[in-house]
């Protein structure tokens, strides 16, 4: 009798855990289409891509406003949830544009879309100038190494291709090819106008769909105090043409891509050509929003530490068609981390958690602008207080299960470790960046807070060297990003996306209730930008 009491209860505990699977099961599903749905009213058609100052994105700010109201946050905006952001609009008049290369005394145009394209800026003007190639076109003290050095640039157009020695710390690299920094380095020169030729090792997007973007609306922050001055002159060059800018000069261009990721710097010499640009722009000006919900820390005296979790609403609007279809949806980049954000903000809430610090909850604009919205934001923060950490989620791509978790920053500051403990916890392995030479920890909006001196981290689902989950992750690139396959059709783990979710709210909460602030290591390149900071504020 004993033993088939003791049978019984096996058999019932064995059930009882069964049970449990198929309710955990059954939670991560219902969680995911909880995320999917949000992303199924942010992607749809009607809000037509949710471009920067747009009606559809106005209609998109309106659901997060509404739903951060349902998750119970407090406005943490200028304007209840809202913080205004105006823009200077910059469009390329194609017809009024021009690139012409004069060599020995003949005129070649440049074709644009397949050769090349322009960018407009504040400052295009007509250039005549001739051209200097200067490989990586860096300047990076901290590792002395200067591609402008011992070259007389002032008046001069230089051209120069993505990426670095890959001697380099990628920290040190990514920073130095910001927008930022290149102008601030251009404008040292005194060159007029650059060239700027896509580094074909490290792409990402096909050269069609890059071209084919060159007519979206550009923009600029009306006021940016200490702006590094924009260029006359900037066209993206076409890898596939660039040799029409190396001839006469001795060298070709695939002596350029061989060295291209080594530890050797790229060779530096004039090229023989002059370059002869007029850029045509139509100016306008535009207004969009960020909005940002606040719960509240617990404690008296941390409450006023703030922990962001953020992620972009705006995507690219209406563009070149494809196939007929010209909605950029953006559904993955970046609805899915808007849908994170209001997930785990219900998720807190609902768990009645009190964390000790504030955690704010921010949902950007104008990210595909040039991180324009969280620029503006960081410089000029609604809330009264010290934001001590940026979780950023930018389309992390949850295309299959979670088993690894990609996190750009991982080694820079004590949240790396945090996030360790916590995917730990989850059954989930942390890598860390796999893919360096595309530099995404600068690319993506935690980048306007690390400049602010705070720590952060940005994220991606993880995959094995040659894997399908490594196929699938790089033809996602190649398919869909900044694409119109970027949309409600793609097939998408919605049961993994909720798992990443549970991951980022345990992330947020042992971030708010740690005894300490997070710091950025002694040895990380980004600790520099907390020095700045603290002397800025000093002053």
């Amino acid at each position: 009798m004993k033993e088939r009491l003791k049978i019984a209860a096996k058999v019932f505990l064995c059930l009882l855990a069964i049970a449990g699977v198929v309710a955990a099961a059954q939670d991560w599903n219902a969680r995911g289409s909880a995320w999917w749905a949000h992303i199924q009213y942010l992607a749809d058609d009607r809000l037509a891509g949710r471009g920067t100052g747009t009606e559809g994105f106005a209609t998109a700010a309106s659901y997060v406003t509404d739903q951060f109201q349902k998750a119970g946050l407090q406005p943490a905006g200028v304007h209840g949830y809202v913080q205004s952001v105006e823009f200077n609009v910059l469009q390329l008049d194609e017809a009024n544009s021009s690139v012409v290369l004069v060599r020995d005394g003949r005129a070649e145009a440049i074709q644009f879309g397949e050769e090349g394209f322009l960018i407009p800026t504040s400052n295009s003007a007509l250039v005549e100038a001739s051209a200097v190639f200067v490989g990586y076109g860096l300047n990076i003290p901290e590792e002395k190494y200067n591609d402008f050095a011992g070259l007389d640039l002032k008046g001069k157009i230089v051209v120069w291709v993505t990426g670095g020695p890959s001697s380099m710390p990628t920290s040190v690299k990514a920073h130095y090819q910001s927008q930022e920094e290149r102008r601030r380095n251009l404008a040292s020169t005194g060159a007029v106008g650059m060239v700027v030729i896509p580094n074909p090792k490290a792409e990402e997007v096909p050269w069609s769909r890059s071209a084919g973007a060159r007519f979206s609306q550009r923009m600029e922050l009306q006021s940016v105090a200490g702006a590094a001055p924009a260029p006359n002159f900037t066209i993206i060059a076409n890898p596939v043409h660039a040799d029409k800018l190396f001839v006469g000069s001795g060298h070709k261009f695939q002596e350029v891509v061989d060295t291209l990721g080594s530890e050797k710097p790229l060779p530096r010499f004039p090229l023989a050509v002059t370059i002869r640009a007029k850029t045509g722009v139509k100016r306008s000006a535009a207004r969009s929003e960020n909005l940002a919900g606040v719960l509240p820390g617990s404690d008296a005296k941390l409450k006023d530490e703030f922990v962001v979790v953020s992620a972009h609403l705006d995507h690219l609007g209406i563009g070149e068609p494809v196939n007929g279809d010209k909605i950029y949806n953006g559904a993955m980049d970046d609805a899915s981390g808007i849908a994170s954000v209001i997930e785990i903000a219900r998720a807190i809430r609902e768990s009645n958690a009190k964390p000790k610090r504030s955690i704010l909850f921010l949902a950007v604009t104008a990210e595909e602008k040039g991180l324009l919205g969280s620029e503006y934001f960081a410089s000029h923060p609604t809330v009264k207080g010290t934001i001590v950490a940026d979780l950023n989620m930018d389309m992390y791509l949850p295309l299959f299960p979670l088993k690894y978790l990609e996190v750009q920053g991982l080694g820079e500051s004590t949240l790396g470790e945090d996030v360790i403990a916590v995917a730990k916890d989850a059954g989930v392995i942390v890598q860390a960046d796999k893919q360096p030479d595309h530099v995404r920890f600068i690319r993506s909006d935690q980048y306007s807070f690390i400049k602010k001196g705070v720590p952060s981290l940005a994220f991606k689902f993880g995959w094995l060297p040659g894997t399908p989950e490594e196929r699938q992750f790089n033809d996602w690139y190649k398919e869909r990003y900044h694409g119109v396959k970027d949309d409600l059709t793609q097939p998408v783990d919605a049961a993994a996306a909720a798992q990443f979710d549970t991951i980022l709210e345990k992330l947020a909460l042992r971030v708010a209730d740690a005894d300490t602030r997070p710091e950025w290591k002694s040895d990380s390149f980004f600790k520099h930008f907390e020095t700045k900071q603290q002397a800025a504020t000093k002053r």
